[in-house]
C-alpha cells in the first residue's frame, strides 16, 4: 500500500464525525459478514458469549449496544446536514436551492432503501424498513425546521414523541390495540395497510416518526458546534444526561418500555443520550485534544459509507459474502481445521476485501454521494 495523504477535515468538517461514521460502517460491515454470529456460536457457555450478545438487537424489551447503531447513523446524518448546509450557505446557495438538493437526496435515499429489500426469493417486495428509507423521511423533516430556534426544534421533537405515544396508545384498532406487544401494535397495523405484510421480527415503518428526533438532534448539535468556537461540551453532556434519565425513567416506571424494534419514546430518548455521549467523547478526544493517530483505517470506509453499505447489503448479501466464504472454508477443509475457525477467517477475509475496495476508491478520490 502507498502512504496515505495527511488526514484533513474538509470545509471545516468534524473529524470526529468522520471517525464515528467510519466506526459505524466497520461494525455494520463486520456484521454483514456473519462474524458476530460465528463468534457467538463459538463462545457459547462462556462469559464471552454474553459480551457477544451486545452485538445483536435485543429481542424486544431492553437495550443492547447494537441497538444504538441506527440511532447513531440517523444522528450523524443530522450533524453532517448542518455542516453541509453551512457550506452551501458559504457558496451562496439560496434556501430553495438547498431544498431542491435535499429533496433529491431524500428521493435517492428512499429509492435505495426500497431497492435494498425489494429482491427476495419470493419475488419483488415493497418494504419500508431499511435505514435509508427511514432516513429519507427524517432528513426532510430535519431540513424543514433547520433554521428554527433550538427551542422550536426541541418542541418539534417532543411533539413527534407525543404523536408516537398517541398512535400506539389511543388508536384502538381491533387486534392491533396492544401498544407494546409484538405483532399486535399500531405499527404492525400500518405495515399491513402499506405493505400487506407484518415483519415477523417486529420492525415497523412508522419508526421514522420517533427516529426523526435523532436526525433533528444531530442537526441541532451540528449547528451548535459550528457556532461554538470555544468548543465547550457542556450543552451536549447536559442534553445527554437529560435524555438518559428521561428514557430510562419512563422504562423503570413502567410507563413506556424501551423497545428498539418499534422505537418507543423511552428507547428514542435513551439511545439519543448514549449517542450524544459517544459524540462528545469522540469530539473531545479528536477535535479538542487533536489525537489523530490510527483514524485512517476508519476514515477510508467512512468516506464512502453509502457505497459500502449498499455493497454489503445488496452485492455482499446476495453473492460476494457467500462466494468468498465458500472458497475460504473449503481451503481450510484441506488443512483439517475446525469448521468454525474457517468461517471466522472467511468473514474477516470478506471484510478485508471490502475495506480494500474502499481503500482503492479513497486512493482514486472516488466518493459516492447523494
Amino acid at each position: 500500500m502507498q502512504p496515505l495523504p495527511p488526514i484533513k477535515s474538509a470545509y471545516n468538517r468534524l473529524l470526529s464525525l468522520d471517525f464515528m461514521r467510519g466506526l459505524i460502517m466497520v461494525l455494520l460491515a463486520l456484521e454483514s459478514t456473519g462474524l458476530y454470529e460465528y463468534l457467538s456460536q463459538w463462545s457459547e457457555g462462556t462469559f464471552a458469549n454474553s459480551v457477544m450478545q451486545q452485538f445483536f438487537h435485543h429481542p424486544w424489551h431492553g437495550l443492547h449496544f447494537w441497538d444504538l447503531v441506527q440511532p447513531a447513523f440517523m444522528f450523524m446524518a443530522g450533524v453532517a446536514m448542518a455542516y453541509s448546509l453551512h457550506k452551501q450557505k458559504q457558496l451562496g446557495l439560496s434556501w430553495s436551492q438547498s431544498f431542491t438538493k435535499t429533496l433529491r437526496r431524500c428521493w435517492w435515499l428512499f429509492f435505495w432503501g426500497v431497492f435494498d429489500y425489494a429482491v427476495t426469493k419470493e419475488g419483488l417486495k415493497f418494504w419500508l424498513w431499511d435505514v435509508l428509507t427511514q432516513l429519507s423521511f427524517t432528513t426532510l423533516v430535519a431540513f424543514l425546521i433547520f433554521n428554527w430556534s433550538y427551542t422550536a426544534q426541541a418542541l418539534v421533537c417532543v411533539g413527534l414523541l407525543l404523536l408516537t405515544e398517541g398512535l400506539y396508545r389511543f388508536t384502538h384498532v381491533p387486534n392491533f390495540d396492544q401498544p407494546f406487544t409484538n405483532q399486535h401494535n399500531f405499527g404492525n397495523y400500518v405495515d399491513l395497510k402499506l405493505m400487506n405484510y407484518i415483519n415477523p421480527d417486529g420492525w415497523v415503518a412508522i419508526n421514522c416518526i420517533p427516529t426523526a428526533v435523532h436526525t433533528i438532534a444531530g442537526a441541532m448539535v451540528g449547528k451548535m458546534l459550528l457556532s461554538n468556537r470555544s468548543k465547550k461540551l457542556q450543552p451536549i453532556l447536559i442534553s445527554a444526561a437529560i435524555c438518559l434519565i428521561a428514557g430510562f425513567a419512563l422504562d423503570w416506571a413502567n410507563i413506556t418500555p424501551i423497545i428498539k424494534r418499534i422505537a418507543t419514546t423511552s428507547f428514542t430518548l435513551a439511545s439519543l443520550g448514549w449517542v450524544l455521549l459517544i459524540l462528545a467523547a469522540c469530539y473531545w478526544w479528536i477535535d479538542i485534544k487533536d489525537h489523530r493517530k490510527y483514524l485512517t483505517f476508519f476514515l477510508i470506509i467512512g468516506t464512502n459509507s453509502l457505497f459500502i453499505y449498499l455493497f454489503f447489503e445488496i452485492v455482499g448479501h446476495r453473492w460476494f459474502t457467500e462466494y468468498i466464504t465458500f472458497i475460504v472454508t473449503h481451503l481450510f477443509d484441506y488443512l483439517h481445521t475446525p469448521e468454525m475457525l474457517g468461517l471466522i477467517v472467511a468473514a474477516l477475509t470478506v471484510f478485508a476485501l471490502e475495506w480494500s475496495l474502499c481503500y482503492w476508491l479513497y486512493r482514486k478520490k472516488i466518493f459516492f454521494k447523494l
